[in-house]
């Protein structure tokens, strides 16, 4: 996918997320459907497409559709080569901070990984992918140096 496309899917996102995407109010929820089944669907798309420029060896993106007062979150866990790996959620934040939870992981399964850390909305709001690819991109690196220091 291009840089433009995961652009439009970044501004697309973060439009949805200033929504509410939690159905508390009117007809019952039989899953996701309208707007948060339109966020999940364009979020997984756009974490395949960044798995696939990160490079990794080994991913997987899981849809959690959640109850109807959220909006669900989508994830990605990816592995490189050498066996480091990253995680991250994309999900309508509780949080003031406005952000998306990513961290290290030592493999697919790996649901602790190491600390957390938070990439700011405003990376999305602004479509800036190539920051985004940066700082997911020096996660990798740190993890590497981590590793020779062993």
């Amino acid at each position: 996918m291009s840089i433009q496309s995961q652009r439009a899917l970044m501004a697309d996102i973060a439009i949805l997320l200033d929504c509410d995407l939690g159905y508390i109010y009117g007809a019952r929820d039989g899953g996701p459907n309208g707007d948060k089944k339109v966020f999940l669907d364009k979020s997984a798309r756009f974490l395949r497409a960044l798995a696939k420029d990160l490079h990794f060896a080994k991913h997987r993106v899981t849809k959690n559709p959640a109850g109807i007062a959220g909006s669900g979150a989508v994830s990605l866990y990816g592995i490189w080569n050498d066996g480091n790996g990253m995680y991250l959620k994309i999900e309508e934040s509780c949080s003031p901070s406005d952000a998306f939870l990513y961290r290290q992981i030592a493999g697919i399964k790996d649901y602790t990984g190491n600390g957390n850390q938070w990439l700011p909305m405003a990376i999305f709001r602004a479509q800036a992918y190539e920051m985004l690819f940066d700082i997911l991109l020096v996660q990798r690196i740190k993890a590497g140096d981590v590793l020779n220091a062993a």
